[in-house]
């Protein structure tokens, strides 16, 4: 289940949409301005980010405004920018995270001898 959570996490224009609700509260036009992809895009992919808790939304006339749903998504997406930050380098180079990356390679599974496969 909690890879399930993460896969709601695997898209950039998910994660971009997460960021811009940092701020506070913004409509479906603001975030398809901001992002720079078309409303159906942005729509479907709000649609996926409520359905699994990510964000909340409230509708005022024609608008429906999103916000963050939960201060954990906050906290989580700060926990997941210091992680980044740290091993920035690390996620670019390899190639199961970053495989469209120029210089990105397989690595093998490091740690693992034959006697840590069975627990």
């Amino acid at each position: 289940m909690l890879a399930r959570f993460f896969r709601g996490l695997d898209e950039p224009l998910r994660v971009l949409i997460l960021e811009l609700l940092l701020t506070g509260e913004k409509s479906v036009g603001e975030l398809v301005a901001a992002t720079g992809s078309p409303q159906g895009r942005v729509s479907t992919h709000l649609g996926c980010l409520r359905w699994c808790g990510y964000v909340a939304s409230r509708r005022e006339g024609r608008k429906v405004y999103y916000r963050l749903a939960d201060d954990r998504v906050r906290a989580l997406l700060r926990i997941a920018q210091e992680l980044m930050a740290d091993h920035a380098q690390a996620l670019l180079a390899c190639g199961v995270v970053s495989p469209d990356e120029p210089g990105a390679s397989e690595h093998p599974a490091e740690g693992l001898g034959e006697d840590d496969e069975g627990e």
